[in-house]
């Protein structure tokens, strides 16, 4: 194998085969998309699989549905998709709405969460995993007693709304949810899979689209600088008020008195 690029590690008592090492050589040399890693929890490969992230925290084997969801934020279009890692033809996906308020990745994520709730049967226990800790943030609000929650100025309340329902109804059962924060892109293959989905969901003409309503907050829409190799470029971006709202107005008010103070010190105020 290249030495510029991997190298690959053995025993000094293991004996590797020409077959093999031309097999690695193959799979080192393959260009293109993400692994689709498979698990495989028989032979010497379950060593491997149960030292990964899920392995060590259970998930291989736990005693119901293990669902991963994901959510994806291109070019002011966003997609949603999960799947679960025993059921491999088990996935779902789609297009996320109201784009035309702005868009954000946390929104998608939200999205692939309440997918996964709503294909999961009430009765069965279920352990999702998620690279995103501003869902397990939104969520936890919800969980427990303490002060009043409320959807009230939440970015996303109609998806948020519509999972948390979900929620009750597998409390009320006496069903056990688990929400599970990994790394992402970490070759884990329930979280790169549905990474996968999400990515394909927004261009996928096939794929439908859901939560699209629109809500009677005002938009704002602001240019951003972007600087690259030197050069300051402006991207066109749009957003209810929010922090990036926020910024945006204070940039501008900083450069109209930056300005202001040029031309008084040149004299051409």
């Amino acid at each position: 194998m290249s030495e510029e690029y991997a190298s690959c590690w053995v025993h000094a008592d293991c004996h590797v085969a020409d077959e093999q090492k031309a097999a690695l050589k193959t799979a080192a040399g393959v260009s293109g998309g993400k692994d689709e890693c498979q698990v495989r929890l028989k032979g010497t490969k379950c060593d491997y699989w149960m030292g990964t992230e899920i392995g060590m925290l259970a998930g291989y084997g736990f005693q119901g549905q293990v669902t991963a969801g994901d959510g994806s934020d291109k070019q002011g279009k966003m997609g949603a998709g999960y799947n679960k890692l025993r059921r491999k033809k088990k996935k779902q996906q789609c297009k996320v709405g109201r784009e035309e308020e702005g868009s954000s990745s946390n929104r998608p994520k939200l999205a692939a969460f309440f997918l996964a709730l709503r294909d999961t049967l009430i009765e069965e226990p279920l352990l999702y995993l998620c690279d995103n800790q501003s869902l397990l943030k939104a969520v936890n609000r919800w969980i427990g007693e303490g002060g009043k929650a409320t959807l009230v100025g939440a970015p996303n309340a109609d998806i948020l709304a519509a999972a948390i329902e979900i929620l009750r109804k597998r409390i009320a059962a006496g069903t056990a949810t688990f929400l599970v924060k990994v790394k992402a892109h970490r070759a884990e293959p329930a979280n790169e899979g549905a990474d996968i989905l999400a990515d394909k969901a927004i261009s996928d003409p096939k794929v439908g689209k859901e939560w699209c309503q629109r809500t009677n907050q005002a938009v704002f829409t602001w240019r951003k600088p972007c600087r690259e190799a030197g050069k300051v470029t402006y991207q066109d971006r749009h957003s209810t008020f929010n922090n990036s709202v926020r910024d945006a107005i204070w940039r501008v008010a900083a450069e109209n008195e930056v300005q202001k103070h040029e031309e008084k010190l040149t004299g051409n105020c």
